[in-house]
């Protein structure tokens, strides 16, 4: 079964700078894998506060974390920076898939790749809800 070939930065939407910590390495001397998820995370939160989709704690509508994958291609270690590409693959009516990457700092080609869904819950009660026009149009900008 052959893999498809690593995507590059230019069919992401958005990027988030990221300084590598010592703490991000594992004891084979590369980042551990969990650590390319909070890189993920984090970036989809900073575009979601950026845009005003998201006010953290007082949001009445939330994205809760319904699926995630990710492929690993090329070793990232401590020290240096990355770039975390987002783009929205798809937009249902309460749920978004993103589609990201993660870059090393100076290169095209993708060191890891994946995908993260959000289903849209009001707070209270955590029951799926439309996604507001407002925050559609936003989410549209990346897609």
């Amino acid at each position: 079964m052959s893999r498809p070939p690593p995507t590059t930065r230019s069919e992401y939407r958005w990027f988030n700078t990221v300084t590598l910590r010592w703490a991000d390495n594992d004891m084979f001397g590369h980042a551990n894998n969990v650590v390319y998820y909070s890189w993920i995370d984090t970036a989809v939160n900073i575009f979601l506060i950026e845009n005003g989709i998201l006010e953290i704690g007082s949001s009445e509508i939330v994205g809760v974390v319904a699926e995630t994958g990710l492929r690993y291609l090329r070793e990232i270690a401590y020290p240096g920076r990355i770039d975390v590409g987002i783009r929205v693959d798809r937009l249902g009516t309460s749920s978004v898939r993103y589609l990201a990457a993660v870059f090393r700092e100076g290169e095209d080609v993708a060191s890891a790749e994946g995908h993260f869904v959000h289903v849209y819950v009001q707070r209270s009660g955590m029951k799926p809800t439309p996604i507001p026009a407002a925050q559609r149009a936003a989410f549209e900008t990346i897609m």
